[in-house]
C-alpha cells in the first residue's frame, strides 16, 4: 500500500457552470481530511480551489497553498490556510507543489489545470517521478481527454503502458483505492540510438 501523506490537487479558479463540480470538490476535500492526507494546491480562495481547501480545513485537515506573489497582490490568496507559501513565479509554484506532494489529482478546470497536470504526466513519462496521476471525471468532464489520450496511443505518440498509468473515473472511493495500490512502471520513450542515427541499439 502506497503511503500518501500529501496530495496535490489541480482545479479551476472558477466553480464551473454546474453545482456538481463544487459538490465533488467539497466531497473530495472532506475525504482527504478523513484519510489524514494534506492538501497541496495553488493557494487561491476562489472557485473549486477555494472549495476543496475549505472542505479539507472544515474536516480538520491540513492545507498548504503555494501562490505567486503577483496573485497574492491581486487578493485571490486564501488567508485561512494551515500554511501559505509565496513564490515569485508560476514555474516556482509548480516546482514547489511537486516537491511537497506524493500524488496528483485533477478536478475539473481550465488551461491552468491542464498545464499543471500535463507537466506531471510528462515528468512521469520521462521517469522523473513515479507518483500517481489521476483525473476525477465529474459529469464526464474528462471523457474526451481520456479518448484523446487513447488516440495518442493508437497513433503512436504515447505508449500504452504510459497511458495505463493515468486514472480516469468519477468515484472518489475508487480513486483513493487506486492511489493506495498504485505501482509505477517506467517505460522509456521512443528515442533510441536507431531512431537518432540509424545505428542498431
Amino acid at each position: 500500500m502506497r503511503d500518501i501523506k500529501s496530495l496535490c490537487v489541480y482545479c479551476g479558479s472558477s466553480s464551473g457552470s454546474h453545482p456538481a463540480y463544487a459538490e465533488a470538490a467539497a466531497a473530495f476535500g472532506t475525504r482527504m481530511a478523513k484519510e489524514g492526507i494534506a492538501l497541496v494546491y495553488g493557494g487561491g480562495k476562489v472557485g473549486l480551489m477555494g472549495t476543496v481547501a475549505d472542505a479539507v480545513l472544515a474536516a480538520g485537515g491540513k492545507v498548504i497553498g503555494v501562490i505567486p506573489r503577483q496573485l497574492v497582490e491581486k487578493e485571490v490568496a486564501h488567508t485561512g490556510l494551515s500554511e501559505l507559501q509565496v513564490v515569485e513565479t508560476m514555474h516556482e509554484r509548480k516546482t514547489r507543489m511537486y516537491e511537497l506532494s506524493d500524488a496528483f489529482v485533477a478536478l475539473p478546470g481550465g488551461f491552468g489545470t491542464m498545464d499543471e497536470m500535463f507537466e506531471m504526466l510528462t515528468w512521469a513519462q520521462l521517469g522523473l517521478h513515479g507518483y500517481p496521476c489521476a483525473y476525477l471525471d465529474v459529469r464526464g468532464f474528462y471523457r474526451n481527454l481520456a479518448a484523446t489520450m487513447d488516440h495518442m496511443v493508437s497513433e503512436g505518440f504515447v505508449k500504452a503502458t504510459q497511458r495505463d498509468q493515468v486514472w480516469f473515473g468519477e468515484s472518489i472511493d475508487a480513486l483513493f483505492d487506486w492511489m493506495k495500490n498504485f505501482e509505477s512502471t517506467f517505460t522509456p520513450k521512443w528515442i533510441t540510438a536507431t531512431s537518432v542515427d540509424g545505428t542498431p541499439a
